[in-house]
């Protein structure tokens, strides 16, 4: 790239930031949100809301090493019988809270591996999500899936529950590479996932894919985008693989020396993005790509795109309800999150109280903040006009905020009357540049590569 040396000299291959999925980030949740706070927020929610959910199942047959989720590994499927009868009882405690005329828009099941449950458990879990919540016309369903852990009959449940959006994590393609992060998952197996997904009418697709790998290189990372495009997904996301060990101890299996550099990365991320480009596939903000006619592309183009915990998205649904051991809940108030492991989460549940553990609440700029970093990730622009309309904001107080925006960032951000931009050959530094509007100190070690 021509301005390599000048993304060097603003930082971009040394920094850790934040992904700023949420604002702020998770990272800075406190004991603040207890489980009264959390009830309030629950029944305070106005009736005819549309809202979302979102469902975690902690477990694995198999733990990857690359991953950093908070997931558990099992062999039988006691635990989770007994995981599932707890998040089904928190399911009707929280169904029964809903103000009258809450309906449900939009509705994921996340892990973990939500396709471990067998096809019974896929349907009671579905049914008694049916029973505790009224769902509104054309709800959005989607499951994360992984191809070594699904079935005609597993599929089968998924269908006549309702599912119309599959998520499937590819990570990589390459053997080797699979070999040395612990997922071991061949393009045959994807492709015939795939195919008995859309056999079964699911005709909307998500992939994951990773650059930064062990071992990664530009040919290697071609071969897998082609691999993967020869699926035709609807829409990808080409995360940034995150080397925390030291919050993700079993990363410690994973050798070091054999994880491309800082500027590597880049090269990885910018060979990837050109395979998707030629493939007609449309940017979205700084790390997906989608099919102009998906949905996501839609949004990015009529300025409706949003980034919540899952990425980038377009569900415009102003509360998000957490299911399960860590889940995470917004509200208009702020963040909830569940008790992290799945021992307290299931002893707060059974006891019939709620599970919340930690969270946030909005105060001072919180929302103002919020909104200025979502507009960099999703839009790369900030509009001076809606800003002051939503929050009040004056002139003076924007235009503090944009300067010190461009004091750290000079050449990579523009701003005028009509609003703040980061130029083109600046978007590899969003991240950084978003940082710039956080408010809260920051840890370096709790987060992960800037690229």
């Amino acid at each position: 790239m021509e301005n390599l040396a000048q993304l060097r000299r603003l930082g971009l291959f040394e920094a850790k930031v934040p992904r700023y999925t949420s604002y702020p980030p998770a990272t800075k949740f406190s004991n603040d949100v207890d489980l009264g706070v959390y009830a309030d927020w629950i029944n305070t929610i106005p009736a005819g809301t549309r809202v979302s959910l979102y469902l975690h199942v902690p477990f694995c047959r198999r733990l990857c090493w690359f991953c950093a989720c908070r997931t558990q590994g099992v062999r039988s499927d006691e635990p989770v019988r007994a995981y599932l009868e707890t998040l089904k009882q928190e399911i009707r405690k929280i169904g029964a809270m809903l103000p009258e005329g809450v309906e449900v828009a939009r509705l994921h099941w996340g892990g973990g591996t939500p396709t471990l449950l067998s096809d019974a458990m896929i349907t009671d879990l579905a049914e008694e999500l049916a029973r505790a919540f009224p769902y509104s016309d054309g709800m959005e369903f989607s499951v994360e899936i992984d191809p070594n852990e699904i079935d005609a009959a597993r599929l089968d449940a998924l269908a006549n529950a309702g599912l119309n959006r599959a998520s499937i994590g590819v990570q990589d393609f390459d053997p080797g590479i699979q070999k040395i992060i612990g997922r071991i998952q061949s393009y045959e197996v994807t492709r015939d996932a795939v195919e008995q997904l859309r056999a079964r009418g699911i005709a909307s697709l998500n992939a994951d894919i990773l650059f930064g790998l062990p071992d990664q290189n530009q040919k290697r990372i071609s071969d897998s985008v082609q691999m993967l495009l020869s699926l035709s997904p609807d829409r990808v996301a080409l995360y940034g693989y995150a080397h925390v060990p030291w919050m993700a101890r079993r990363q410690a299996m994973i050798p070091t020396d054999s994880l491309p550099r800082p500027e590597e990365r880049l090269e990885l991320f910018e060979t990837a993005r050109r395979l998707f480009k030629w493939d007609n596939y449309q940017d979205i903000g700084i790390d997906h790509f989608a099919k102009p006619d998906d949905g996501l592309a839609k949004a990015a183009r009529t300025g409706h795109l949003r980034r919540n915990f899952q990425g980038y998205t377009d569900d415009t649904c102003d509360v998000l309800i957490g299911l399960g051991a860590s889940a995470i809940s917004r509200f208009p108030q702020g963040f909830a999150q569940n008790a992290s492991g799945t021992a307290d989460y299931q002893k707060a549940v059974r006891a019939g109280e709620l599970a919340t553990g930690r969270g946030h609440c909005f105060k001072g700029e919180d929302r103002l903040r919020a909104r200025l970093i979502e507009a960099l990730m999703c839009d790369f622009h900030i509009n001076s006009a809606e800003i002051r309309r939503d929050f009040g904001v004056g002139d003076q107080q924007l235009e503090a905020l944009y300067r010190t925006a461009e004091q750290a960032f000079p050449a990579m951000v523009t701003w005028d009357a009509k609003g703040f931009h980061v130029r083109q050959d600046g978007r590899a530094l969003t991240r950084l540049i978003a940082r710039a509007f956080d408010e809260y100190e920051m840890r370096e070690e709790g987060h992960s590569s800037a690229i």
